[in-house]
């Protein structure tokens, strides 16, 4: 490609990626075979691989991504030992006496589990396999009880320990910590609007929810559950997020004192058996393995485009043509949540970053406030027809006879929802920034 006008460069990469996973490639072998070609015809034959080779094991060699894994580590074991049932079974226990008490449950786990595995599909995953199936006995409409496990699900791409938070401050070039902080009040905050939604909705339609028959329980048995089986685990969210906010620990710091605080309360329910030890190790090796080979494709990816002056030039054309920073950011996030119609989260991440990062820094813009308007705009996409990843989980995990067509008809509130909490964090940046201001 050497030779060719930076135009006919940036179309043939760009569209050579989105071919290869249009057609089903594997997003890290469609960068391994772009990343060799870019490299024999841009970087310059045989030492273009060697460069190639070089810069990919130090892509993923960098000690910021260390969170990755061990963040990953921590929603596997509370997956493994069963500790995540036993925290949605306190939390239903507590929530009583109020319209669409299933749904209100469902948000309150969904958030607090957020908080301790920073995994959306593991949150789909187990609110649908705990919940779903008496919502759907009691006859709860699909708007109330599969819309606000979807909703919540993604909540976890915000509030930290999340991976994804840390993935894509290590692509962007944020400040991680500040990342991961500046991300629990919008995860707050769409958590608020949800519960609110369903308040709201129940008691306009109680038919949404069926009034369940309460068995007389008294207040003691009601929390007791949830201060043994909950509040222990919130110690592990102090850790991780007091250390960061305080100042006493990197977020790799953070995320290792997170783990050993998992595998000490999950020793202490006792529940932390070898098999249940090796799942969880399994799952992280999985899981961190796919993430890192990604990593090390996309920042390769964005190096040959950096050599062969296509990211340069794109960027001074676009500075070229005077758009304000608010506009811009608008723009931008209308790509993101195009995009998410139409591929996974990472993907969208790897190829629109490269190109937002450098516009955004030109412009003046904070990162930090971008950073968590993106995180949201790929949670958008998780519920976004036609390819919303957490609406393929919710029917693999839904009770027989749930069709797609009503897991699809019960999210429009939910995403409508989130683009309410993306526009007030546009209107008020001091959501997203209040909190990292403070470390």
């Amino acid at each position: 490609m050497m030779g060719l006008g930076w135009e006919l460069t940036l179309g043939l990469m760009g569209g050579l990626l989105v071919l290869l996973m249009g057609i089903g490639v594997p997003v890290a072998f469609a960068f391994i075979a772009l990343n060799l070609l870019g490299a024999w015809f841009i970087l310059g034959g045989t030492a273009g691989l060697k460069l190639l080779a070089l810069n990919s094991t130090e892509a993923i060699g960098s000690f910021i991504l260390v969170p990755i894994p061990l963040f990953v580590l921590m929603g596997e074991i509370l997956l493994s030992t069963g500790l995540a049932k036993r925290a949605i079974h306190a939390i239903e226990r507590a929530i009583t006496g109020v319209p669409g008490r299933l749904s209100l449950v469902a948000i309150s786990s969904g958030t607090v589990f957020a908080s301790l595995s920073g995994s959306s599909i593991a949150n789909t995953a187990v609110l649908g396999r705990v919940l779903l199936p008496e919502m759907k006995r009691l006859g709860y409409h699909p708007t109330v009880s599969i819309g606000p496990i979807l909703g919540i699900g993604g909540v976890a791409m915000l509030i930290p320990p999340s991976a994804l938070a840390v993935l894509l401050g290590s692509l962007a070039g944020m400040s991680i910590s500040k990342l991961l902080i500046a991300g629990i009040l919008p995860g707050l905050l769409l958590a608020a609007l949800y519960f609110a939604y369903v308040m709201i909705a129940c008691t306009i339609r109680p038919s949404l929810a069926p009034a369940e028959p309460q068995l007389p329980m008294s207040l003691r048995r009601r929390l007791m559950p949830l201060i043994t089986q909950v509040l222990p685990l919130l110690f592990i969210v102090i850790i991780v997020v007091g250390s960061i906010l305080g100042g006493f620990a990197t977020p790799s710091e953070s995320a290792a004192l997170g783990s050993v605080a998992t595998v000490i309360a999950a020793a202490g329910y006792r529940v932390l058996t070898i098999d249940a030890l090796k799942a969880a190790l399994m799952g992280t090796v999985r899981t961190s393995a796919l993430i890192l080979i990604i990593i090390s494709g996309s920042i390769t990816f964005s190096q040959i485009l950096s050599f062969s002056g296509a990211s340069r030039q794109l960027i001074q054309v676009i500075v070229g043509i005077g758009l304000e920073p608010f506009i811009l950011v608008l723009a931008m996030l209308l790509v993101a949540l195009l995009l998410g119609m139409l591929m996974d989260q990472l993907s969208i991440m790897l190829i629109t970053l490269p190109f937002f990062m450098p516009l955004i820094a030109q412009a003046g813009i904070d990162p930090i406030w971008f950073g968590v308007m993106m995180l949201v705009a790929l949670e958008v996409g998780l519920i976004t027809p036609p390819f919303g990843l957490l609406l393929f989980i919710m029917q693999s995990v839904a009770p027989p006879g749930t069709t797609m067509r009503s897991i699809l008809l019960s999210i429009t509130p939910y995403i409508t929802l989130e683009l309410i909490g993306l526009a007030l964090i546009f209107m008020f940046p001091a959501i997203a920034l209040w909190l990292p201001s403070m470390l």
